[in-house]
């Protein structure tokens, strides 16, 4: 079992994700996220969707909420709009089927366990007839520890959902670094090393 599941990150079913959080991927999504070009979202996505296995078939694409409040200050969803280019692409609907229900606090510099903890209840599913029976493919744009997500997931799995897969742009992976220590030297160089060994990959499963 990877740290994801280990760490009771069970929500979701399967995740995906172009690449590592890092280097050009890095500035592209901060670009589309906080430079606002929004015109981005097209090509990120396309990124997004060529880490889907062809065969893998969804009923429903469905977007990571954020709060109204973070909403407002961006001026857009980033997930929404890179979900309404991966339903397009992939033929299915997209629907907001969830919205956060609580503002939370960050979640960088928290522990596992605090994370899960920072982020539970946070999400409500106030389209549950669109959901239930359906295989979701849930959009988000940065994975970190999988905590944001897996409260989602769960939340839409509590509404009948078959499935939930993640497809995330970008995932900072953890399980390079050793959860004892924080930023160290080693681990510079352990995620250094990682990155160059997989810069030819464009996907990554976690189950």
């Amino acid at each position: 079992m990877c740290r994801l599941c280990r760490s009771g990150a069970r929500g979701f079913d399967t995740a995906y994700c172009f690449g590592v959080y890092e280097g050009t991927l890095r500035e592209l999504i901060h670009l589309f996220k906080y430079g606002r070009m929004k015109p981005l979202a097209k090509t990120l996505a396309a990124h997004m969707v060529s880490a889907l296995p062809l065969d893998r078939r969804f009923d429903v694409v469905v977007p990571m909420p954020l709060h109204w409040r973070r909403q407002w200050q961006r001026g857009f969803n980033q997930s929404e709009l890179l979900a309404r280019v991966t339903a397009e692409r992939r033929g299915i609907p997209m629907v907001k089927a969830v919205r956060r229900v609580r503002a939370t606090g960050a979640q960088a510099g928290l522990s596992n366990a605090a994370r899960r903890e920072n982020v539970a209840g946070a999400f409500r599913v106030r389209k549950p007839r669109a959901i239930e029976g359906q295989r979701v493919l849930l959009i988000d744009d940065v994975m970190t520890t999988g905590a944001t997500a897996n409260s989602c997931a769960l939340a839409l799995k509590r509404v009948g959902a078959k499935s939930v897969t993640l497809l995330a742009l970008a995932r900072v992976d953890r399980r390079l670094f050793d959860p004892a220590l924080d930023a160290t030297e080693t681990n510079s160089k352990a995620f250094s090393t990682a990155v160059s060994n997989t810069a030819g990959s464009k996907m990554t499963e976690v189950s």
